[in-house]
């Protein structure tokens, strides 16, 4: 009966992602990738098979797989790596990664599909990342005894597995050989339900920003921006509501300089946003290096930058909190610099940890931001305290991808 719901569902939503791709351009572009899926597998792969194949929801879940893939090219260069993505958010962006021999999107979990795509695949094991339980996939790699794994997963208590209800999404967990959990609370509530091929191994995601503060990107522009401001602010992937927070505590406060890097930045967006600057600010692409003297306030307007961005603040807020939840916490905190976000972030083990150890601050007022800001600006110890409790929690948290590798590659 569960099985006839859960496949009932799933038409249901393939079925409404055809009505609203009428107006749509993500449901859009997620139909018309999945249309050219099997013919570019058999365009791309050896059908001899014998791909890893690692699939990510969307590019926050990539970012955490990105880790292990990169692990695995540099340990197994051979390897073949299949690279699926379920959101136009992940795909789209990441199409073009030269370090897997092919990305697609993955069909819909129906059965008809999964078998037709796991013929053309015939992958040697399947790593799924975080979040993605698709049974109908889960099962059948299950019966062709393919070793499928989950990594950076976590689960809390109120998730349906844990529910009486949920004795279908249980199965599912069941089909994987290893669950690579993040924390120990939730290898506690797998072991609840008998589900015991748990390693508590970390979150990948800590390893990728190392990375990624390794090789940095440095911009002459900025260089010259932050050379003659002691406190700058980088403000990372936000929304209106966060900048009704900042930019009013930037405008009253000459001795800073600000960093905008909105989560959107179409030309509406970017307009609105520097309308509401009261000192002198510049786009990112206008901007020129021997204006940067004088200019307070730098506008992003180019994607891709961020996670380099954040070099060069002395602190830095970070976006979502006031809405579906906040962005990635970790980029700012490896550079070792106190973070602040508003109050979404209960779901974030990064987020409440931080918290934890004296590294970031919530905030769900303005006058709340204030205190913490003016604590900032004014209190250069406290500011060297919180930055290095930031900067020591991303350090403690590596080495997941390696726990990870020398299970699934045991020699």
């Amino acid at each position: 009966m569960m099985d006839i719901l859960y496949n009932t569902g799933i038409l249901a939503y393939k079925t409404a992602a055809r009505v609203v791709s009428l107006k749509s351009r993500k449901a859009r572009l997620l139909l018309q990738g999945q249309a050219r899926t099997f013919p570019l597998l058999r365009e791309r792969l050896d059908p001899a098979g014998g791909y890893i194949w690692i699939h990510a929801s969307s590019l926050g879940e990539f970012e955490q797989g990105r880790p292990l893939i990169e692990m695995i090219k540099q340990r197994q260069p051979g390897a073949r790596i299949l690279l699926t993505f379920f959101s136009p958010s992940g795909y789209e962006v990441r199409k073009g990664y030269d370090q897997v021999d092919a990305v697609c999107y993955l069909p819909f979990d129906l059965r008809s599909n999964v078998r037709r795509f796991l013929d053309l695949v015939k992958p040697s094991m399947a790593v799924f990342v975080k979040y993605e339980f698709w049974g109908n996939y889960l099962m059948e790699l299950r019966r062709r005894q393919v070793p499928t794994y989950i990594i950076s997963s976590i689960f809390r208590p109120g998730q349906v597995f844990f529910r009486p209800w949920g004795g279908m999404f249980r199965k599912m967990l069941r089909c994987f050989d290893t669950l690579f959990v993040q924390n120990e609370q939730s290898r506690q509530l797998l072991a609840g339900i008998g589900i015991d091929r748990v390693v508590v191994a970390g979150d990948t995601r800590f390893d990728r920003v190392a990375t990624v503060r390794e090789k940095a990107r440095q911009f002459p522009t900025l260089d010259r921006f932050v050379a003659n401001s002691p406190f700058t602010l980088v403000m990372g992937s936000s929304w209106l509501p966060d900048e009704d927070i900042v930019i009013p505590y930037f405008n009253a406060h000459p001795g800073m300089k600000l960093i905008i890097a909105p989560h959107e930045f179409d030309r509406e967006r970017l307009l609105a946003i520097m309308s509401r600057i009261e000192r002198r600010a510049a786009l990112f692409s206008q901007a020129r290096a021997d204006h940067m003297a004088h200019t307070h306030c730098l506008v992003i307007d180019s994607f891709g930058l961020l996670s380099s961005l954040y070099r060069y603040g002395q602190a830095a807020y970070v976006g979502g909190g006031f809405g579906a939840g906040i962005h990635n916490v970790n980029e700012a905190a490896v550079y070792g610099i106190p973070v602040l976000f508003g109050p979404r972030h209960e779901k974030f083990q990064e987020a409440r940890d931080l918290l934890s150890c004296g590294g970031a601050f919530c905030i769900q007022t303005a006058d709340e931001f204030k205190v913490q800001m003016d604590r900032l600006l004014m209190d250069p110890n406290h500011l060297q305290h919180t930055g290095e409790a930031a900067r020591d929690y991303i350090t403690s948290h590596l080495g997941a991808t390696q726990r990870i590798y020398d299970t699934i590659f045991p020699h």
